[in-house]
């Protein structure tokens, strides 16, 4: 569904954008089929199976959508409907190929990575020339949100706040790691989200795996518990919040090594700016870890771009040479994980400012003993 902070302005300067950048990469159209990148450009969470659904944006002339007609009517109720875009629709036993491929000239058609192979093959077959991907077009506008995303990340930052809020409720001795995680979802829910994307919840020595979901393991007395969470709300943008508890008393490495993780997430922090590298921020967490002799601790990223999708452009990786800019949103979560024992991991969701960065996140970010 369009939510009304997007106008039809947005969605037309957006797709006016795509044209552009396509005319700069030397690229004549863009197909995009369901998923984020469409759900960006047109306010439409359609979905393909087995039918071609698709939005082509030419260079030349202006954009239509492809859609088997069966499903006209749930495309038109997005804010497809309002962009007055040519509508091509199909039915069973016609070739929505060639449908969407006329008026498309003899030079290069780049295509959406979430485009299927059950359809990106048909489509290639009928093009002059091998079709690309359109990735590094559309990243490009994904990655740097406008105003009104950055306030829905800041909703739903504040939204994923509140459940970690209420983790007293939730976390206790004697609970297993699923029935923690079912009330977590609950209340998610509860608090604005329109879905529980996913719910980590590692005890003890399952919170040394960083992708850990839930298992049945029973939380025990001084356990450490990684408590990660995330989902979309309303208009689809999504939280992303990593906090780390404690049911009693861990010991005082414990706490010490923790204290050591949160300076490194801020020291990550810290280093956002316009013009910085993701090497550099990444670097900050890793570093200070090293030289705390925990870096072989921290075994992945420090962070990934957020937005529409849980995990999108940019990467904060070590090596990465993105340069970032002001409207970039990002989590900053370095990690430490001991095998066999405990893990800990703090992340926030961040966004760069002019001249810094803002976290959408507001819990405290030591460890909390409940």
């Amino acid at each position: 569904m369009t939510d009304q902070r997007f106008t039809t302005a947005v969605y037309s300067e957006r797709l006016a954008r795509v044209a552009e950048l396509a005319r700069e990469s030397d690229v004549d159209a863009v197909i995009v089929g369901p998923g984020p990148d469409l759900e960006y450009l047109t306010g439409s969470t359609a979905s393909t199976f087995e039918r071609l659904t698709c939005l082509v944006v030419p260079t030349a002339r202006a954009p239509w959508v492809v859609v088997p007609r069966m499903e006209l009517a749930a495309l038109r109720s997005s804010a497809v409907g309002d962009l007055d875009l040519e509508t091509r629709d199909w039915v069973d036993g016609e070739d929505p190929y060639t449908l969407a491929l006329k008026g498309i000239g003899a030079g290069v058609t780049a295509v959406s990575d979430a485009l299927p192979a059950l359809h990106l093959l048909p489509l290639a077959d009928r093009l002059p020339v091998v079709p690309q991907l359109a990735t590094p077009i559309l990243r490009r506008l994904r990655m740097v949100k406008d105003a009104a995303e950055i306030d829905a990340l800041r909703r739903a930052g504040a939204a994923i706040d509140r459940v970690h809020a209420r983790m007293h409720e939730f976390l206790a001795v004697g609970r297993t790691e699923r029935e923690v995680a079912d009330d977590i979802a609950a209340a998610m829910i509860v608090e604005g989200h329109t879905r529980a994307e996913f719910v980590i919840v590692g005890s003890g020595p399952n919170g040394a795996d960083p992708h850990h979901e839930v298992s049945d393991r029973v939380i025990t007395a001084n356990d450490v518990v990684v408590v990660d969470i995330g989902g979309p709300v309303a208009p689809g943008y999504n939280s992303d919040s990593t906090r780390t508890y404690c049911l009693g008393d861990p010991g005082p490495e414990v706490v010490a090594q923790i204290e050591i993780l949160q300076r490194a997430q801020r020291a990550a922090f810290e280093m956002v700016a316009p013009g910085v590298t993701a090497h550099a921020v990444d670097a900050a967490a890793r570093d200070l870890l090293t030289a705390e002799g925990l870096g072989d601790r921290f075994i992945h990223r420090t962070g990934h771009g957020i937005g529409l999708s849980v995990h999108e452009e940019p990467y904060i990786v070590s090596g990465g040479d993105t340069v970032l800019e002001a409207g970039m949103a990002f989590s900053i979560e370095p990690g430490i994980y001991l095998e066999g024992r405990w893990g800990a991991r703090i992340e926030d969701i961040v966004v760069v400012t002019a001249d810094g960065a803002e976290s959408v996140n507001r819990r405290p970010h030591g460890l909390t003993q409940l």
